[in-house]
């Protein structure tokens, strides 16, 4: 049978595709993959009652370490995993498709709007992109800066940089993993304003980005609330929103 990976756009729930609705219609079983990213104005309750059938949501655990589960189960069924924003926005969706294709499932993408193609309402050139960044939330004991290297490098090309910010979903504490005992953390989501921290706590060393550089922050773009706000003194970062 198939594997249907289908895009929900960034906002409401009419904001799925006509062929991405006739996917989910005809489908057997409905995954919502809700850890790479999160659906702004809908809920899972709000997509059951607008398709008319049950929806699994399917947090990392599922999609990463039950993947097996999933392609299993598209074997001899259609199976939809519903994405917010474009499928293929995440690695994770790549390599569930290489690897369902591998098993001789069938496998179909139906894409739609996601930040990547949609962060050009800031007006910034869409063509100006360098490399895409994901900053990590630091922790007591981690506080990787790779990102820093990145914006760095797109800056002396003269290219701007999207910065995806973290989110924590379903995860569990180092002790809870080192018990195997399925016990989640309390969702935590990065804000702009941690994001601007995090990029001047690296630059108080590496200074090649600085607190004066233009900078857009956009949240909920493409839904009734959206924000985008741009500034270029960033010093007291708590003026950010």
């Amino acid at each position: 049978m198939t594997l249907t990976l289908v895009g929900l756009g960034l906002g409401a729930i009419k904001d799925i595709t006509l062929r991405g609705l006739e996917a989910v219609k005809a489908a057997d079983l409905v995954y919502l993959e809700i850890y790479t990213s999160a659906l702004i104005d809908s809920t899972k309750e709000q997509l059951e009652s607008f398709f008319g059938k049950p929806v699994i949501e399917a947090d990392r655990i599922s999609v990463e370490d039950q993947a097996e589960k999933i392609i299993q189960h598209a074997q001899d069924r259609h199976v939809v995993l519903l994405v917010a924003g474009d499928p293929l926005s995440a690695t994770t969706h790549s390599d569930l498709c290489i690897r369902a294709e591998n098993a001789g499932v069938q496998v179909e993408v139906i894409h739609n709007a996601s930040i990547i193609n949609a962060v050009g309402r800031t007006g910034l050139q869409l063509y100006r992109f360098g490399e895409i960044v994901s900053i990590p939330m630091f922790e007591k004991n981690w506080t990787p800066d790779s990102f820093y290297d990145k914006i760095a490098h797109n800056r002396r090309a003269n290219l701007h940089t999207l910065c995806l910010l973290d989110i924590k979903v379903k995860e569990r504490s180092v002790e809870n993993l080192m018990a195997n005992r399925m016990i989640f953390e309390p969702p935590r989501y990065m804000t702009v304003n941690m994001a601007i921290e995090q990029i001047l706590l690296v630059d108080e060393i590496r200074r090649e980005i600085g607190a004066t550089t233009l900078a857009f922050g956009v949240a909920r773009l493409g839904s009734k609330t959206a924000q985008i706000v741009a500034g270029t003194n960033f010093t007291d970062s708590t003026q950010a929103s």
